[in-house]
This record gives C-alpha cells, structure tokens and sequence, in this order.
C-alpha cells in the first residue's frame, strides 16, 4: 500500500477518510493486512508526513489504533489516554493535526472491558490516577445506575459508560475547540467514533 502524500491528503475528503479506516479494520478482522514495505515508508516519511486521520484512544496495550485500523507509518496521527477522553493537550494536538498537516477525520475510539472506565465505576483511588478517572464520571452519571448499583463488575453498565463517553468526548471536542468546530461546519473535516471490541477486534462505527 502507498504512503501518503500531500496530494493524497489533499484529494481525499472526511467520508473517504472514515471509509479508509473501515476497510482497514475490516482487513484486520479478516487477517489480511495490506502488504507494506515500512521501511520504505520511514524513508518516504523522512522528510514530511500527511495523515488523513487523528485517533484518540485508550492507553489499552490490546487496542494500538495503527494496528486494528491497519495503517501504516505516516497513515494516521494517534492521541492516547487512559480512557480516551480529551483536555486542553489533546484538544491542540487535534488542531494540529487538522488545521496545521492537514488530517481530514478526528475519530473517538473507545474499547470494550476498559479498565480507566471500570475504575471510574468503582471510584478508584491511587496517586494522580483518581483526578484522572474523575474526568470519566461525566458519563457514568448519565447512565442509570443499575439495581444493584454501580460496579465494574457489571459487564454491560461498563461498555454503556464507555458508549456515553466516546459520545461526550465528540461533543467535547465540538464545544472546546473553536478552531475545530469552524473546521467542522465548513465540511473541511468529520468527528466521528466508535468501540472497539477486545474480544473480536471488531470496530463498531458510529
């Protein structure tokens, strides 16, 4: 497969963006990643890149976005964080890849048994992780909480609170990010998500 270049960033729109990432998680489902030559593509990279994408997601070790997507290097930026939520840090790099080099696709991957979302559940406490966490309750409170209450344990609850913050952080990437939003309305990118399951390595578009 060919690296990316600026004419090829340059023609390609956010639907095709978001269709390149589909076809890439479909061949990854199927085992039949696209035949690349990686290090001619570090040397083809070498002096410029030109992503179509930015992915934000989890810190997972089972869910590398390159990998389930099967890009390639120079392909796509990727953001990482324990439960891929976004602040003023990510928010710039995500301008940057948009406004600055061009990416047409801000897509939000959440992940199925998540750990971070799961200790938010549980209201984990350790060091700076538990400020961390508090930056997932937003979507734990907007989801019923079940009988029983809240608890990682339950299965179902936790890829919920999951669903509900990929959706937040779209919403929050829409709201706090100026430069993004006008980007958005003018058609010069989409912001999409969706979960990835860690027990199929299927991709679930939004």
């Amino acid at each position: 497969m060919e690296t990316q270049t600026q004419a090829t960033q340059a023609a390609m729109t956010p639907a095709e963006a978001l269709a390149r990432l589909k076809e890439g998680n479909a061949r990854f489902v199927a085992n039949r990643q696209a035949d690349r030559e990686l290090l001619q593509q570090v040397r083809e990279t070498g002096g410029g890149q030109y992503p179509f994408a930015i992915v934000l997601g989890c810190v997972d070790s089972r869910v590398p976005p390159e990998l389930v997507f099967d890009q390639g290097i120079g392909d796509i930026f990727t953001a990482r964080i324990a439960g891929n939520f976004v602040n003023a840090d990510i928010l710039g790099s995500m301008e940057f890849a948009c406004k600055v080099a061009g990416a047409k696709l801000i897509f939000v991957l959440g992940h199925s048994h998540c750990g971070a979302i799961m200790g938010a559940v549980d209201e984990a406490q350790l060091g700076n992780l538990t400020g961390m966490l508090d930056k997932l309750k937003p979507a734990i409170e907007v989801i019923p909480a079940p009988a029983r209450g809240a608890s990682s344990q339950n299965v179902a609850f936790v890829q919920q609170v999951a669903e509900k913050n990929v959706e937040l952080t779209m919403e929050a990437i829409r709201q706090q990010s100026p430069v993004l939003r006008e980007m958005l309305e003018e058609g010069e990118i989409q912001i999409t998500g969706g979960m990835y399951d860690i027990e199929t390595g299927v991709v679930t578009f939004e």
